[in-house]
């Protein structure tokens, strides 16, 4: 007998078709399941029809967007009979299948019909087999997620990209799906994030660059193409908003050296989520298509983006942070930049110093000592030693190789050697906890130990065995691998012949060829302020360049400048202490000075402070008397 429908309720007809259901044939087709339940609706009197098709949907997942405007309307009232060809259209996970048939339709007053499955909930003997249904179908899905997934590790182990679409930067072979090929558009833009990442901009700022000379962002770019996964989604309205988050992660992609990655992600289960793996569980064949950046550039960009850049009040990132420490407690050096007023004019200052000693400088307890050194000073002897390392080597190759291999033979050996002493006393260590624990043991035997007791400290022994085991494993593993490095110099080689102009430090000149800086406290032991400062170059360490003796007019030009500062220190010390007297009230600024001539010892007064004697006579007889002196030192020393 035919059911009469209320004209303001709708038959609901729903249609769902995956992926896997293609491979059935066309029984199942979405034109096929639309035909199937219109006749049936047509022949039970059945108005008011409305399709809610889901077309490439997983039966396991309920988040289809016909499905939840499906279950809105029926929330909000508005359906009267809903019809599907079977069960598996509705969902093959048994669990939430069951709770629509049995529990939501039914407090909603939904007539549910799956019609080839001969289940009507107006008659009541017609679901009993309806839960052995649910499971059934989701056996088949979970049969089908198994092959799938066992396809999907033998696609990744073979080295073939997993992933559905290439990446931004590539674009799928036309001849081989598991081959990429370079897109030369968007491999332009990868290149100029890299490069900028390597001159110090953070991602924030790469992106604002990005978005501010509107460059199409990756998602716009590949829907645009007709590529992608968000190609049907992406918000056309807003191509070119880039965001930190994705020049972040496509600095870290190993694909743009011409790598594949696979098994970055997984699920336990098919009704679970995927899970991002750990880096050390993915799986990673090399030079599997063009690179677009090389390995070297690849590596810069991730150091450099691992140290942190803060833009200070000239909005300027400094392009050393993270790269100069104190040599002496081993902490960073702080940048000091700002701005000071002396005698009413504004000065800049731009200097580093110790961070321990600048966070402990006003504590009872100071901790370590100023190692001021200006980052002009500090800018120029970069310069200077990138400079004389790379001409030297470019000119020098054969002999530069030789002493790099020198050098790093020397280090390799001073490693082992530390390394083969760790590794004994982490021997001896785990040979004594064999011991301890047979003796434990015996103890316990004896009934001389409780087992609680026993048991605690028994998993104590053998948790620091296994640390031990684990610790001794890696370091005989490092012994077996030293041995000397032949390309050290080989890479430092190609790196300064990528550079032509040797005239300006650049933040991409300090990020690739600067490893670290030590910076030392002063010395003042001569009457001057000497400071030393190592500068550890990328490759090849603290290299020091063979530099030819000095001339002698060299040597007298250094002497020169070695006077000036004498002279200049003299000068400074006498200008502080005139400040002092003025501050102390010796001095009356205005007034004639009261001073003592340097020849005849009276007191007489001038309006130079710096004025030695009281008469033009007194001058001339004193440099008479120096000069009558020095002749006779002179012909002493000859006699």
């Amino acid at each position: 007998m035919a059911n009469r429908q209320t004209e303001e309720k709708i038959t609901a007809l729903y249609e769902r078709l995956s992926r896997d259901d293609d491979l059935t044939g066309d029984s199942n087709s979405i034109l096929n399941q639309k035909r199937y339940l219109e006749s049936y609706a047509a022949q039970r009197g059945y108005t008011n029809i409305v399709h809610y098709t889901d077309d490439g949907w997983s039966g396991g997942n309920f988040d289809r967007p016909a499905w939840k405007r499906l279950v809105a309307d029926i929330e909000a009232g508005k359906v009267a009979h809903l019809l599907c060809k079977d069960l598996s259209r509705i969902g093959r996970n048994y669990l939430q299948t069951g709770f629509y048939t049995e529990v939501m339709f039914r407090q909603n007053g939904v007539h549910f019909v799956a019609v080839a499955n001969n289940i009507d909930s107006e008659e009541q003997d017609s679901g009993e087999f309806a839960p052995f249904l649910n499971i059934m179908n989701e056996w088949y899905l979970r049969d089908q997620s198994k092959k799938v997934s066992a396809a999907y590790r033998v696609k990744g182990k073979a080295g073939k990209p997993t992933t559905n679409n290439a990446i931004y930067g590539y674009k799928k072979d036309p001849e081989d799906k598991g081959h990429w090929l370079v897109d030369e558009e968007a491999a332009a833009v990868v290149r100029r994030i890299f490069r900028l990442a390597v001159e110090g901009h953070g991602p924030h700022k790469i992106a604002k660059i990005l978005t501010q000379e509107k460059v199409e962002c990756p998602a716009y770019y590949l829907a645009r193409n007709g590529r992608g996964s968000r190609k049907n989604t992406v918000d056309t309205s807003r191509p070119y908003d880039w965001y930190s988050f994705t020049v972040s992660s496509m600095l870290t992609k190993p694909e743009y050296m011409g790598h594949t990655v696979n098994f970055r992600s997984s699920k336990k289960s098919y009704r679970d989520k995927r899970v991002k793996n750990d880096p050390s569980d993915w799986l990673i064949f090399e030079n599997t298509h063009e690179a677009i950046v090389d390995p070297e550039t690849w590596q810069l960009a991730q150091q450099v983006k691992r140290t942190v850049r803060r833009t200070d009040t000239t909005g300027v990132a400094n392009p050393l942070t993270g790269l100069v420490f104190c040599a002496d407690c081993g902490a960073k050096m702080y940048n000091h930049r700002g701005k000071r007023k002396k005698n009413g004019r504004e000065y800049g200052t731009d200097f580093y110093n110790c961070s321990t000693y600048t966070l402990t400088f006003e504590r009872e307890t100071q901790m370590c000592f100023s190692h001021t050194v200006s980052t002009k000073a500090l800018n120029a002897l970069i310069l200077e030693t990138i400079r004389t390392t790379a001409s030297y080597a470019i000119q020098n190759k054969e002999e530069f190789i030789q002493k790099v291999r020198s050098i790093s033979q020397v280090r390799q050996q001073e490693a082992a050697k530390e390394l083969k002493r760790k590794v004994a006393k982490e021997r001896r260590r785990s040979a004594e906890l064999d011991v301890l624990i047979k003796k434990l043991y015996e103890t316990y035997a004896m009934g001389k130990l409780e087992e609680k007791r026993f048991e605690l400290l028994c998993a104590e022994y053998e948790k620091e065995q296994a640390e031990l085991e684990q610790l001794l494993t890696s370091e005989q593993a490092q012994l077996d691998q030293f041995h000397e490095d032949t390309d050290r110099a080989s890479h430092f080689l190609a790196l300064a012949q990528k550079y032509t102009d040797f005239t300006e430090l650049t933040a991409p000149m300090i990020h690739e060829f600067v490893e670290k800086i030590l910076v030392h406290a002063p010395d003042r032991s001569t009457g001057e302020r000497v400071q030393e400062i190592e500068i550890y170059l990328n490759f090849i360490g603290k290299f020091e360049v063979p530099m030819p003796e000095p001339t002698e007019e060299e040597l007298a030009a250094e002497e020169k400048r070695r006077q000036k500062r004498i002279r200049d220190h003299e000068k400074y010390l006498r200008q502080k202490e005139h400040k002092q007297k003025i501050a102390e009230g010796l001095i009356v600024p205005g007034e004639p000075y009261q001073l003592v001539c340097q020849c005849c010892g009276e007191p007489f007064q001038s309006v130079r402070p710096n004025a030695k004697f009281c008469k033009p006579a007194c001058r001339e007889k004193f440099y008479r008397q120096e000069k009558r002196k020095a002749k006779e030192t002179e012909t002493s020393q000859t006699a």
